[in-house]
Formats: structure tokens, C-alpha cells, sequence
């Protein structure tokens, strides 16, 4: 009975620690979220950079890792990240519409947007949505080379 109990609290453990590491918050408020990103970004005199995804989407959690690895210093140098959760395709699809839909061709998706929130460019082929295959130097290439020459200063 005490390895079963062992068992079950080490399972309850890992699935904890799965879901704090997961990168998309499914209770968040996006659109509260987005207007803050958009107030920080202005003070900071940076663009706000929107990454649509989920948490069982194996690219999105590959983008993310590569966000705060390799690509960390490029981004956040540059960029206030808001992360918007889209489900299962069925959340804050208005914010995407709203950006111009990027997710149709798959997520991840990233939308680069001014302070004054008009889009400086959006992924609309799905760029990202292999980010696994991409790597860490795929996906900074992506950032360093696309994004960067999109941005407004």
C-alpha cells in the first residue's frame, strides 16, 4: 500500500511540475494581457511581440523553450512578449482575427505590432509551425533575420 501511495504522489508531483512549465496560461485574461503588453512596450520604447499557441501544440512548447534559450537575449532586448492561448483553435480567436489571423496556416504564430497596436508583420505560411524542426538556431535565425528588419525603429 505504501508504494502504491509513492507511486500516485510521485505521479501528482510530475503532472505539477508539467503543468507549471507549461507556456500558455488557459485562465488568462488575453485581452488584458494584450493591453498591458501594448503599455510596457510603449514605455520601454519596444514592439510587442504576440505568440498565438497551446500547451499540447509539441512546436509552441519548442518555440517557447527556444524563446528563453538561444533567442532570449535578441527578444527581450527588443520585444515585450504576450503569449495568447488558442486552444484548441477555439480561444481568443478574436485576437487573432484582430491581427489578421495568423494561426490559419497552424501555430505557433507571431504577430510583431507597434506600440500604437498596427501590425508590423504577421506569420501568415505557418513559418513557425515546425518550430521543433527548426531548432534554436532556426528559430533565432527566424527572429534575428524576419522580425527584426519588420520592426519600427
Amino acid at each position: 500500500m505504501k508504494s502504491l501511495l509513492r507511486v500516485l504522489l510521485g505521479l501528482g508531483m510530475s503532472f505539477a511540475a508539467l503543468a507549471a512549465s507549461l507556456p500558455y496560461d488557459d485562465a488568462a485574461d488575453a485581452h488584458a494581457a494584450l493591453q498591458r503588453g501594448l503599455s510596457q512596450a510603449q514605455s520601454q520604447n519596444k514592439d510587442l511581440l504576440v505568440i498565438f499557441g497551446a500547451n499540447w501544440c509539441e512546436d509552441c512548447r519548442d518555440l517557447d523553450q527556444a524563446m528563453h534559450g538561444s533567442s532570449a537575449a535578441l527578444i527581450d532586448s527588443r520585444f515585450v512578449v504576450v503569449k495568447i492561448d488558442v486552444g484548441n483553435f477555439n480561444r481568443n480567436l478574436d485576437l487573432a482575427r484582430h491581427y489578421g489571423n495568423p494561426i490559419q496556416k497552424g501555430i505557433p504564430a507571431a504577430v510583431l505590432v507597434a506600440p500604437d497596436d498596427h501590425v508590423l508583420y504577421a506569420t501568415k505560411a505557418g513559418e513557425l509551425a515546425n518550430a521543433r524542426r527548426m531548432g534554436q538556431s532556426g528559430i533565432y535565425d527566424f527572429f534575428s533575420k524576419v522580425l527584426i528588419s519588420y520592426q519600427s525603429r
